[in-house]
């Protein structure tokens, strides 16, 4: 049997790091968009985020956090009430179950305070690695890099990263970059998969697409150039405009 080996990234490390750089200069200051005073409420959006926008998250936590402020009030939450609170978040009742859980949990065995470690965090009911590494990295000062759907499609098709699985995609691009930079990338990777990078991409304002294979096919050499097919497209029409009618002469 043959020795199965881990799909290896496209660029190297300094490739890495330096396209990365490039893409923060497109989007400065990249932030998670959740509303959060502490970690705790950090953590309750997160878990509210899964399969909802994060500002239809931030319409619900305010009233959320005004009623449940801390995990033990969180934990003694009635779940009709709570419920109702998070409906507009989707799958209600599920995270409701992981809130209260999460809760009583937190409150139970770290006295109410939000632990500070990978391996505490994704013991909470409602927290996978992606979200302890959200937590930790924005809330905690715990260097972390969560993968989510964005990154997962932009560093593919960058070239920074190979694979469809989180955690693998995760170790790739946390062994390129030193660990203060984690957080702000994976905030830089999100951004320009929800503003450029795109399923339907806009490869014309991405900032990398001559670095980019997925961007060269679609766009070419030619920085600010229109895509091939749209000068095929023009190409094609311009012949056609100027080829004469069948049976008619040239005077």
């Amino acid at each position: 049997m043959g020795v199965s080996r881990r799909p290896t990234p496209a660029k190297t490390p300094a490739e890495v790091r330096r396209l990365l750089s490039r893409l923060e200069t497109q989007h400065p200051g990249a932030e998670t968009a959740l509303r959060y005073t502490n970690p705790y409420e950090l953590l309750v959006a997160t878990i509210l985020s899964a399969q909802c926008t994060d500002a239809r998250v931030n319409e619900v936590t305010p009233g959320l956090f005004a009623r449940y402020p801390d995990p033990p009030a969180l934990a003694a939450a009635d779940v009709a009430d709570l419920e109702a609170r998070i409906q507009p978040t989707g799958f209600f009742r599920s995270k409701a179950r992981s809130l209260i859980g999460m809760a009583a949990k937190v409150a139970e065995r770290h006295g109410g305070t939000i632990p500070g470690r990978m391996e505490d965090l994704v013991e909470l009911p409602g927290v996978g690695r992606k979200t302890a590494n959200v937590v930790l990295g924005h809330a905690l000062g715990v260097p972390g890099f969560p993968v989510d759907r964005h990154v997962l499609r932009v560093a593919n098709r960058i070239g920074l990263a190979a694979g469809d699985d989180p955690e693998t995609v995760e170790a790739q691009l946390t062994a390129a970059l030193p660990p203060e930079r984690w957080t702000v990338s994976s905030d830089t990777l999100i951004l320009h998969g929800r503003r450029i990078c795109k399923p339907r991409p806009l490869c014309g304002q991405c900032v990398i697409r001559r670095a980019c294979a997925y961007g060269r096919a679609e766009w070419g050499a030619r920085p600010g150039g229109p895509p091939r097919r749209a000068r095929t497209t023009r190409a094609a029409s311009t012949r056609g405009r100027h080829r004469p009618a069948r049976g008619s002469r040239r005077r």
